[in-house]
Formats: structure tokens, sequence, C-alpha cells
């Protein structure tokens, strides 16, 4: 699976960009989505318009972690893993008995943005499973995407020659397109336009950067691990019927 966003939509953390960008070989955005369609013929790309695209395909699918894809209201979402509690979780968002994985992440979203009860935290940390996914609001222009806790998916982000946000599950395929700048998407972690990159598993602290090189001894993008040393924050309670809960996680 492929998500390209321009980065007037998004940004990810500088710190996920190679320090040697000069003798990084990138691609841009448009070229790296031109490449993930062009490797197969069965691959689906769903155009943002000026935002960026997301791409997947059904002929690489992983066995055990399936991969899908649904678009409802505006609202784009790729889900790649398997939920233990969908019946849970149905009943918990109203669903019916033939909503997947990807429909629940949606509806979750949706109750985070519309005013839900709860935080984006604890939402995430009620997914029991092995997940990761991507998921694009064009309405609001906001990126969700988050990874299990045990990083039962592999799930990469990186950042493109001309500053697009680039997450992916293909490694080779970022290596090759972003250069040194990638690195694999922090496990318990989800990252969101307004919000940032923070740990579900951990909530009150913050995410610190990690150098990381490769075998040639080259800074790489970083990693990121829960700082326990830092608190994050904390953020005022969500009230009032006219405010949009997507800016609050």
């Amino acid at each position: 699976m492929l998500t390209v966003l321009k980065r007037y939509v998004v940004q990810g953390p500088k710190e996920l960009t190679s320090p040697n960008v000069e003798s990084d070989h990138r691609k841009n955005g448009i070229d790296l989505v031109d490449s993930f369609v062009s490797a197969d013929s069965g691959t689906i790309c769903i155009n943002l318009g000026d935002a960026g695209a997301m791409a997947y395909t059904q002929s690489r699918k992983p066995l055990f972690t399936p991969r899908s894809f649904r678009a409802v209201d505006d609202m784009f979402c790729i889900f790649e893993g398997v939920l233990g509690n969908v019946a849970v979780l149905r009943q918990r968002y109203g669903l019916n008995k033939s909503a997947n994985e990807v429909s629940i992440v949606i509806e979750a979203y949706r109750t985070l943005r519309d005013r839900g009860p709860y935080p984006a935290d604890q939402v995430i940390r009620e997914l029991s499973g092995k997940f990761a996914f991507v998921l694009y609001d064009s309405t609001s222009q906001a990126l969700f995407t988050a990874l299990d806790a045990d990083g039962s998916v592999p799930f990469f982000w990186g950042t493109s020659a001309d500053g697009c946000l680039v997450l992916s599950d293909d490694p080779n395929f970022l290596k090759e397109g972003c250069g040194k700048s990638f690195a694999p998407f922090p496990r318990g972690c989800f990252f969101s336009t307004s919000g940032g990159l923070q740990s579900f598993e951990h909530p009150l602290y913050k995410l610190m950067p990690m150098p990381r090189v490769d075998s040639k001894g080259q800074m790489c993008g970083a990693n990121f691990k829960v700082d326990v040393f830092a608190k994050r924050q904390a953020s005022m309670p969500r009230v009032g019927s006219e405010a949009n809960w997507a800016n609050a996680f």
C-alpha cells in the first residue's frame, strides 16, 4: 500500500528527513505514485486531487494481514491486518454485522472528528489485533494513521524530494524512492495532521527522535521512542457543539 500527501496538507517530523539530503537520491511524490502503479497492472490508485494519492494492490496481499480499502463521505482508508474484537467494535460504533476492519476505523475516526467522548489514544487502544492503517479525510484535509503496539504489520514512512509525506508497507520501495529519508513507523503510535506523532501505548509521554545510521555509517531518517522523562502537556477538555474535533488529536 502507498499514500503520498503534499507538504501543504501534512508535514512529518523534520527528523524523518536525512541530514544528507544533498547526496540523497529521492524522487518527487508524483514519481513515487507512478512507480508504484506501474509496478503491478492490478494496482488501484485513488486520486486525492491536489492533496496527493493513495494506492494499493491485492495481487501482493499479505496472507495473515489482509488489506482492504473503503471510501465513505470523502474519507479514504487503507487498512492492513486483522482485529480480534470486531464484534465488540461493531456494537460500540453502531455498525451492522457486515462491517469489517476498515469500516470500523472510518467510524472510529468519524467519532473523534465529530465530538466523540474519548481521546484518540484510547480509541486506538481499543483496536485489538494486528494492524496498520492510513486514513485521509479530504473534507478537513486531515491524515490519521497508526501501527499496532507489536509492529505486526510492516509499515514505514519517509519524505520525497519535494517534501511529500510517504507511507507504505514496502521498505524497498521507500528506500528506492525516499533514499535515506525514511524509517520504520514507530510501534504503538499514531500520527495526525494536527497532533503530530503520539504514542497511544504511553499517551502521557513525548516521543524522542533517535539517530539511525545505515550499514555505511550514513545518517538516515530517525526512529522514535517514548521519552519516559518528558511528559506531554495535558490538553484542555473538548467542549462545545461547534468545535471540529479533528483538530484536537
